[in-house]
């Protein structure tokens, strides 16, 4: 559920990231810097290794390696180095965060999803964009429930029974392959009207 444009030109290298997540390495060329465009931010890379995503009203970008200038609009740069993140919005970019840098390579490298105390509609979303379909939930039944959890994007079929495992009180109907409903009957309606990520 990625989507991107590429303008490469003599002076300049730009990744326009339109919707979901990107990983970059950069190939060095001082003669032509590379940027990622957002919706939010253009981020000029100064080094070589992180990652972008694309949320509705916000860019989070995380480094893996060396570091990036965001550059907003009436705002002085931020400078993100190694083992940071920060979430960027239209009013500017956030507090810098650490996280394992080393870990979310190794996600990407397996085509697994980790998470840190996320509540569960976060991590459903991003099942949601890696699975056919439509995957549905009611995101304010289950904003209580809180995921730490290692799951495979590339078999979110698998992802649902963990988080079944981990979480009995879920209930997980798979009505037809490209409609799954989750929802938890035992704190609040067994409804599943709630808004569709995809």
């Amino acid at each position: 559920d990625t989507a991107v444009n590429l303008r490469f030109t003599g002076g300049e290298r730009h990744v326009q990231l339109v919707q979901g997540e990107i990983l970059v390495e950069v190939a060095k060329d001082a003669r032509r810097p590379f940027f990622v465009d957002s919706r939010q931010a253009a981020m000029r890379a100064l080094g070589t290794r992180f990652t972008v995503r694309q949320h509705d009203g916000a860019t989070v970008l995380s480094m893996l390696e060396s570091k990036v200038a965001v550059q907003l609009p009436r705002h002085a740069d931020t400078v993100v180095a190694a083992g940071q993140r920060t979430r960027i919005t239209a009013t500017g970019a956030g507090p810098l965060e650490t996280f394992d840098a080393a870990s979310l390579q190794d996600a990407w490298r397996a085509h697994q999803l980790v998470v840190d105390d996320r509540p569960l509609p976060e991590v459903l979303d991003e099942l949601a964009r890696h699975r056919p379909g439509q995957l549905r939930y009611d995101r304010a039944q289950l904003a209580h429930i809180r995921v730490a959890a290692v799951l495979p994007l590339d078999d979110t079929d698998q992802a649902l029974q963990l988080l079944l495992d981990n979480f009995p009180q879920l209930r997980v109907r798979m009505l037809t392959r490209y409609l799954v409903m989750v929802d938890a009957p035992a704190h609040g309606s067994a409804g599943t009207s709630g808004k569709n990520k995809k």
